[in-house]
């Protein structure tokens, strides 16, 4: 019987999808579901909720659920990571301290300051899951979710280089998805491919029964004034081609949008936007319990919705259905004009022997360069600590464009000052935290 470990089972509006997609494939055997997390009322939600999910669909799986990591580690076949360390509360903190500064950010989990300090205290819990996988279940494959997801792949290929660490993002399929509808052709028979670094790459080839389908959405942006006004427009007209992640999430890579408030207005962005989206996901969580307290079944999503990557892999793995997908892998010879052993993402084909990255080439020169200075924030980052470095936190800050073009370099040492006093409890003694 297959096992997968679920980490941060908590999350359980995704553990719920995730699930969902697992069981809608007919031709998989029974399937040991072993969900995890540090939180008893979460976990039991999350365990209701797989039971939920086997019920409606008509699957027959064995359901197992454990405050003890190793526990439910043990034997895994894959373990799908998606732990967010601090929570909520520690995302106010990651948004809220910055701002005060004058520092914007809309969603704070990828790059930047925000980026920064969500790796550095997930960090240490990569590691200790990274030393339990090697005794526990050294050939899992382990399938990462949690964000900042460059930075987190990164860091296993350098502290346990021999699990197989895969980074997946729903983010190249929904982009595609939603060009198609704004464009007015199918999904179903586009062919498309990207590449870069995760939340920012580049779609280079995107077409609809041999046609390229970017002259249409050319015409179509410059058709409409409202389009101009979204970020990734914006970021297409100067760079050439779509970037894979939503407005939101681009605005804060760059040092062009959320540096001033005429900019923001321009182009309709709302600071501190994922405080919003995280209230949403607790009501959801509340929802859910309630839902499941009351004896009732939660919500499916839609069938032709499947997009997650993680149920896809698992089902060519188990059964040998060959499949194309996006994956964030370390760079070993995938993209010329990326840093060797940083982490890219690229398409890559899955069947019963695993992932398998597809070597890409050069990516659009434009494109490159602003993905070198993305990677060289989580270069830095990662240095710092594996090096016990709080110097380099500060580089790393420094160096990315959304808070160097608002403060001033002592204003972001400052800042790294009590974003370190505000997360101490979460970050290693090396960096001024208490671990």
């Amino acid at each position: 019987m297959p096992t997968i470990t679920f980490l941060g089972a908590g999350s359980v509006v995704f553990t719920r999808q995730l699930l969902t997609d697992l069981l809608r494939f007919p031709d998989l055997p029974t399937l040991d579901i072993a969900l995890h997390d540090i939180d008893a009322d979460r976990l039991e939600v999350a365990r209701l909720t797989a039971l939920s999910v086997a019920r409606q669909l008509g699957r027959d799986i064995r359901v197992r659920a454990s405050l003890d990591r190793r526990e439910s580690l043990d034997g895994a076949d894959f373990v799908i990571n998606m732990i967010q360390v601090g929570g909520v509360a520690a995302t106010r903190i990651d948004l809220e301290l910055p701002a005060a500064r004058g520092l914007r950010q809309t969603i704070g989990d990828t790059t930047g300051v925000g980026g920064v300090f969500r790796a550095l205290r997930t960090f240490p819990v990569l590691s200790a899951i990274a030393q339990d996988m090697r005794e526990l279940c050294p050939d899992a494959w382990f399938l990462n979710y949690t964000n900042p997801m460059a930075m987190n792949v990164w860091w296993m290929s350098e502290v346990a280089p021999e699990i197989r660490t895969v980074g997946l993002c729903h983010s190249v399929y929904w982009t595609v998805n939603d060009l198609c509808e704004l464009v007015g052709v199918p999904l179903e028979g586009t062919h498309y491919r990207a590449a870069g670094v995760n939340h920012q790459s580049w779609l280079t080839e995107w077409s609809h029964d041999g046609e390229d389908l970017y002259p249409r959405l050319r015409e179509r942006i410059e058709a409409e004034p409202d389009l101009q006004r979204r970020v990734r427009a914006e970021i297409f007209r100067r760079i050439g081609y779509y970037p894979t992640e939503t407005s939101e999430h681009s605005s804060e890579y760059l040092g062009w949008f959320l540096r001033s408030d005429a900019q923001i207005e321009r182009f309709r962005l709302e600071p501190l936007q994922y405080i919003g989206i995280s209230e949403e996901n607790v009501n959801e969580f509340h929802e859910a319990q309630r839902l499941l307290a009351a004896g009732q079944e939660v919500p499916l999503h839609e069938e032709g919705d499947a997009a997650e990557y993680a149920p896809q892999i698992i089902h060519s793995m188990l059964t040998g259905a060959p499949r194309e997908i996006h994956a964030n892998v370390v760079n070993h010879g995938l993209i010329d004009n990326l840093p060797e052993r940083a982490v890219v993402e690229v398409p890559a084909t899955v069947d019963a022997d695993g992932v398998h990255p597809i070597a890409w080439g050069a990516i659009p020169a434009a494109g490159a360069a602003l993905n070198r200075t993305y990677l060289s924030v989580a270069d830095l980052t990662i240095r710092a600590a594996l090096e016990g470095d709080p110097e380099l936190v500060r580089r790393a800050v420094l160096i990315d464009p959304n808070a160097s073009s608002t403060l001033t370099p002592d204003e972001i040492w400052q800042l790294c000052d009590e974003l370190t006093a505000a997360h101490a409890e979460l970050l290693p003694r090396a960096l001024g935290g208490v671990l």
